[in-house]
């Protein structure tokens, strides 16, 4: 996996790989070189190989994965994402031993995977895009992912005044995520309602600019990227999700995981995860009045907010918890390790 230093993919990828070795999987994570997820691995079991997974002109790694994985004998290499796809599949070959699978979370360019076995796409939706681009479907599943169980976490500090109502965002500070309707849409929200906002990008200082604007002040807190996921949540009345373009949204499962309700926008994703007035809420993308009016109705009717995250722990149990994903995985890699060569 040659991902960012932080998202939501490269997120769980790390929670899947040490989750599988927990599980008694033998599992060898290659990384491009990064301290934190390195270190991060090596505490779950699983102190991961790092290599340069670099531009065009790199020209080492491919040899270096290659003689990774002919020491470790792997059954089927995963591909996570474009760039590791390449280097896998540079690193194959015609005659290596092992299975070749890619995992893709969200429309990704199809001619990074050409060779592999056997894909696995992390919603029915991008099961369904995939298989429209021409892959044939006999090679392709869909194996969701799994959030961590945060229903325990204890709450986390926010610097929010006493009587503040703590809404909680998360995500990269990105044009996709669409933080800037979500502030639009606080600003017509009561003062008492306040927002933590917990990731980072390249659009921090101008979201920042933004709040000030609106003339949100201390009603909005920046706090980066952070771990404790879990007691964010805790602390939090509500999980609202902006996103315009959203392939899954595992801080979704993240919201249903800790029992707090959702109101996301109806991305891709969302769509497909959430059952609409049972499981959370969506609204439409873009639309800062809709997302307000539909958070302050849920404010002022706490027994329904209360049923839609019994509903959404429920769903996350069943479907998105470690252990029916992990079954899920274990079907697919013995899968793509039947299929070895037909890719």
């Amino acid at each position: 996996m040659a991902g960012a230093p932080q998202g939501g993919a490269e997120a769980f990828f790390e929670r899947l790989v040490v989750a599988q070795h927990r599980a008694g999987l033998a599992v060898q994570a290659v990384i491009r070189r990064e301290a934190g997820r390195a270190a991060r691995l090596a505490a779950g079991g699983v102190p991961p190989i790092e290599l340069g997974f670099g531009g065009p002109l790199d020209l080492l790694t491919a040899g270096r994965l290659r003689r990774a994985l002919a020491a470790f004998r792997p059954d089927v290499v995963v591909a996570w994402m474009n760039r590791a796809a390449g280097f896998a599949r540079a690193a194959t070959g015609a005659r290596a031993p092992w299975a070749l699978a890619g995992r893709l979370g969200g429309q990704y360019r199809l001619r990074h995977y050409a060779g592999c076995d056997l894909l696995a796409a992390n919603t029915h939706g991008l099961v369904a895009w995939i298989a429209a681009q021409g892959w044939p479907e006999a090679r392709l599943r869909h194996v969701p992912n799994f959030a961590a169980d945060l229903a325990a976490a204890s709450p986390a500090p926010l610097p929010f005044p006493p009587g503040a109502v703590p809404l909680l965002a998360m995500g990269r500070l990105h044009p996709n995520k669409d933080f800037p309707t979500l502030l639009r849409a606080l600003a017509r929200l009561p003062t008492e309602v306040h927002l933590a906002l917990a990731g980072d990008g390249p659009d921090r200082l101008a979201l920042e600019a933004q709040a000030r604007a609106l003339g949100l002040g201390g009603r909005v807190a920046f706090l980066g990227w952070r771990q404790d996921v879990g007691a964010l949540l805790a602390a939090s009345r509500m999980l609202v999700v902006p996103s315009r373009i959203e392939p899954l949204g595992n801080v979704v499962l993240e919201g249903f995981s800790a029992a707090r309700a959702v109101v996301a926008t109806a991305a891709d994703g969302p769509r497909e995860v959430i059952r609409h007035g049972e499981t959370g809420l969506l609204v439409p993308i873009g639309e800062a009045p809709a997302m307000a009016d539909c958070i302050a109705a849920l404010l002022a009717a706490p027994d329904r907010a209360a049923a839609l995250a019994a509903a959404g722990r429920a769903e996350f149990l069943a479907h998105h918890a470690e252990a029916p994903v992990l079954a899920a995985w274990d079907r697919f890699l013995a899968d793509a390790a039947a299929r070895r060569g037909t890719g």
